[in-house]
């Protein structure tokens, strides 16, 4: 079962001693564009793991080591599309590459009904990449595997509006 799903902005997050210059700037690094979760957590905790996950995967090697990683009791399973990392929490006795394919066949829902998918349309469009994450995934297992099934489904949600 799904724990929690991210979608994080793939440059490291400042290190801890790092003072910010006294005018802000529009820094990005390590924002988290999409979560949902499936098990309960507090609104500290959310916050807890979504940095300890991104320190986590950032500063993987992505040649040299696999997309898997044992994260306390359970695994991240995560993938790099561009600037962003997807990132899927599950039990530890969960199929990886199962949640590694679907991932992808995430990203290519995405990719196909946005019409080359980018970061601002995670941001500006955030209510149709939720139904377009329920529609692969639901209550915490994956849903859907058949990318034109989901396209229809979203083809036929877009009729309604």
């Amino acid at each position: 079962m799904i724990k929690f799903i991210l979608v994080q902005v793939s440059t490291p997050p400042p290190p801890p001693y790092y003072s910010p210059p006294a005018h802000p700037q529009q820094n990005r690094q390590g924002k988290t564009r999409l979560s949902k979760w499936y098990a309960p957590y507090d609104d500290d905790e959310k916050v807890r793991l979504r940095g300890e996950v991104h320190r986590l995967i950032a500063p993987r090697d992505q040649k040299y080591q696999s997309n898997f990683v044992e994260f306390r009791d359970d695994k991240v399973i995560y993938r790099r599309y561009a600037g962003l990392f997807f990132c899927v929490c599950v039990d530890s006795n969960d199929n990886e590459l199962a949640y590694l394919e679907a991932i992808h066949l995430f990203v290519e829902v995405l990719d196909a009904f946005f019409q080359n998918v980018c970061e601002l349309d995670l941001v500006f469009s955030f209510y149709k990449v939720y139904a377009i994450l329920d529609e692969v995934f639901l209550a915490g297992e994956i849903e859907e595997t058949s990318k034109q099934v989901v396209l229809d489904r979203l083809d036929y949600l877009e009729k309604l509006d």
